[in-house]
């Protein structure tokens, strides 16, 4: 059995973020998506809130016979990929600046899990710029964010913003 690992912030959840997950989905038996928890950044979902909506817009998703859960975790990357016995990291790759990044982390998860491979998707092209940050940002100054976020996310922005 294969089983991948799917990290990140989600804060929110992007159709980008799902495009990464329906596509690697046929390379794995199960993926874990794993909700980064860093108490350094200002979310604006908490934790709990970001692995709910990701299980409410999961079963939306095509995802073959891969069978998929959402767990939350905090530390290193590698380590969650261990303890879980993982083969794979998923990563989504948009720009050049992405893969930059994403070269530097996938080979510091190398030397700390040897076993265990980065896998790197590109971005369907059509989500190629869409970021949670970029869309937090337009979603927060009025702009319209639809089509680039699941309409769940949507609206669960739009009730904290009504708060």
């Amino acid at each position: 059995m294969k089983r991948a690992v799917f990290p990140g912030s989600f804060d929110p959840l992007t159709n980008g973020h799902l495009d990464i997950i329906q596509r690697s989905a046929p390379l794995f038996d199960e993926m874990i998506v794993a909700v980064l928890n860093n108490p350094e950044k200002r979310p604006m979902f908490s934790v709990e809130e970001r692995c709910d909506m990701i299980r409410e817009v999961l079963p939306s998703i095509d995802t073959d016979d891969c069978k998929m859960t959402v767990e939350s975790f905090s530390g290193l990357t590698a380590q969650f990929a261990k303890n879980r016995d993982a083969d794979a990291i998923v990563r989504g790759i948009r720009a050049v600046s992405d893969y930059e990044y994403e070269l530097r982390m996938a080979l510091m998860n190398r030397r700390l899990e040897p076993e265990i491979e980065t896998v790197f998707l590109m971005a369907d092209e059509e989500f190629s710029y869409v970021s949670s940050t970029l869309m937090k940002q337009v979603f927060e100054l009025g702009g319209r964010v639809e089509g680039l976020i699941p309409e769940l996310v949507e609206e669960r922005m739009r009730a904290k913003q009504n708060k």
